[in-house]
């Protein structure tokens, strides 16, 4: 008997604990989910807008929007009014950036703006990127870079990577701002899932000749681009693509 009743008396025990474990699950659930979509209203550019430009003037090509809480710059700006009469955009602002007061001044260096393409003949393209893409944030105006793609299996074709331009220099690079990417990947049983996730990414702008801009743009809709950072002394060739088959091959 007495047996029974500590039998019932340790089940009980047992009871209360895991109804606290419970709930104590729960909260921190319930936590982690509040932080996840903890936003906060932020000022940020829809539209390109020239260096020297008030905000009041530029209000269409701005608008609040709710950004995750730690994803915010610091002293991002809410409102357009936040600003002083007297002061304009320092340099360009590009689409997704949250308008910050080091970015605003009361003179722009207009001369900042014009993007130094360094041969005569080349263009300037620019291409966003994640920060793994751009090396960590290494790439800075002045660097060169290899480009690469990496193309996906689409079940028309075997996935890839390769070398899409050995050698091009960087000339520029833009603010880093999240981006919402939505993917879609179809389960084994055949449905279609989606997946949602925030990413950093940043406008880097390349000095580039006619062809190579016309393969940066048709490859960055094909597949992935990155970016790998060189030296003088680092060597690149276009090669042959890496595959599944190769991967764990020679050379």
């Amino acid at each position: 008997m007495a047996r029974r009743r500590l039998l019932l008396a340790a089940a009980a025990v047992l009871a209360v604990l895991g109804a606290l474990l419970a709930m104590l699950y729960v909260r921190g659930a319930d936590q982690r989910a509040d932080a996840r979509y903890d936003t906060r209203p932020v000022l940020v550019v829809t539209q390109t807008i020239p260096a020297g430009t008030s905000l009041t003037a530029a209000s269409a090509s701005l608008a609040v929007q709710e950004v995750p809480a730690a994803q915010v710059i610091a002293g991002a700006l809410t409102d357009v009014s936040q600003a002083s009469a007297d002061q304009v955009t320092l340099t360009d602002l590009y689409p997704g950036e949250q308008v910050v007061p080091q970015r605003l001044g009361t003179t722009a260096d207009l001369s900042a703006t014009s993007l130094q393409i360094t041969d005569d003949g080349e263009m300037a393209i620019s291409v966003n990127l994640t920060d793994p893409a751009r090396v960590a944030g290494f790439v800075e105006p002045g660097s060169e870079v290899a480009v690469l793609v990496t193309v996906a299996d689409d079940g028309t074709r075997a996935a890839f990577s390769r070398v899409l331009l050995p050698r091009v220099s960087v000339i520029a690079v833009g603010s880093t701002t999240p981006t919402t990417t939505t993917t879609t990947t179809t389960s084994s049983d055949g449905g279609q899932e989606e997946t949602t996730e925030e990413l950093p990414r940043t406008l880097i702008t390349l000095s580039v000749d006619q062809r190579q801009a016309q393969r940066v743009l048709l490859a960055q809709q094909q597949g992935e681009l990155a970016f790998a950072l060189l030296t003088d002394d680092s060597k690149v060739g276009n090669g042959s693509a890496v595959t599944p088959d190769n991967l764990f091959g020679k050379g």
